[in-house]
């Protein structure tokens, strides 16, 4: 059994400590939070020790953890934790600060200890059977992408003002999903946004509607549209397509029936939010880094695709903010 320990006990830590602690070669062994209820009532729930960090992080019985903390201690846990000889899954993104994410970077690969970040969409049963289908060459060439992300509604301005704008803490996930699917980093990125449903997103310096091209050198475009804004639920859609075709995944629905009269067709809406609409993706990627971890195999999704992800949404702020094409700089 892979002996783990959970760095945050929150909404998303409260996600991951049910797939450890359900997995059959995981146990969830000990759990921390700033706030010490919060460790000692998800640590209960599931026979594991609410502890502080540090010692969670100098526990030889300890295996690996999962960093489910505030976004500003991402970097100094991960280190910490490859410092120690812990495998660590890390919910995304590695940092705010790119030249900091590849300071992390660094330190990580010297300690040789394997580092997963968090981009769990991957993982969710349609984008993956549509990557396997494109690798497959089921549409030839892949040629155009569109991501379609849009929230059911704005996150709280006070959360706005520390999650480093819309780029890198909600389109980041985009990002990194056009880059695996296209198969490596754009050449060029331009971003254009404006802030639309709250104009307090606006006064705090953010935007809350955007759109993203990204071209390849070879002449392939992605376009990723995102909204803090769509009322009848959580869009999460893709489309490639490719010389011989096009391969798309819709949306996920609250249920499958559907009602047909003259009047035409009518079905239900979207799931609602991303703890709905991704549990699946969650545990799937929970069991990809245990069978990493056990296998010695490489990361499904590496901290160089994190760091990746990262400097992509930086070409796309700097876009916005002088309105040219950005390089991506790595």
């Amino acid at each position: 059994m892979l002996k783990v320990g959970l760095l945050g006990a929150g909404r998303i830590g409260q996600v991951h400590a049910v797939n450890i602690a359900g997995h059959q070669n995981s146990e969830l062994v000990a759990v921390s939070d700033i706030h010490e209820d919060a460790a000692q009532a998800l640590a209960a729930k599931y026979g594991a020790a609410a502890r502080p960090s540090e010692d969670i992080l100098k526990d030889d019985g300890v295996d690996a953890v999962l960093v489910a903390t505030s976004t500003d201690t991402h970097a100094d846990l991960i280190e910490a934790a490859t410092a120690a000889g812990k495998a660590v899954l890390c919910e995304k993104p590695v940092d705010l600060s790119l030249e900091r994410a590849k300071a992390c970077l660094a330190a990580a690969e010297k300690t040789g200890r394997p580092v997963m970040v968090g981009f769990n969409r991957r993982f969710d049963p349609n984008f993956s059977a549509l990557k396997r289908a494109a690798d497959a060459g089921e549409i030839g060439k892949s040629e155009l992408l569109s991501v379609t992300s849009f929230d059911p509604a704005p996150p709280p301005v006070s959360y706005v003002k520390v999650s480093g704008g819309l780029f890198r803490d909600m389109m980041i996930h985009d990002f990194d999903m056009a880059c695996w699917i296209m198969g490596g980093a754009p050449q060029k990125v331009f971003a254009t946004g404006s802030s639309i449903v709250d104009p307090e997103i606006g006064a705090a310096g953010d935007v809350d509607t955007a759109a993203v091209t990204l071209s390849w050198a070879d002449g392939r475009i992605a376009v990723i549209k995102n909204s803090r804004r769509a009322v009848y639920g959580y869009d999460q859609r893709v489309e490639l397509l490719g010389v011989d075709g096009l391969l798309g995944a819709k949306n996920v629905l609250e249920n499958t029936v559907e009602k047909i009269t003259v009047e035409g067709n009518i079905s239900a809406k979207p799931e609602y939010f991303f703890l709905e609409r991704y549990m699946r993706a969650y545990a799937a990627e929970w069991d990809a880094f245990v069978t990493a971890v056990k296998t010695g195999k490489t990361m499904p999704v590496t901290l160089e695709e994190g760091v990746l992800a990262l400097a992509v949404a930086d070409a796309a702020t700097l876009s916005h903010q002088t309105g040219e094409a950005v390089s991506v700089s790595l």
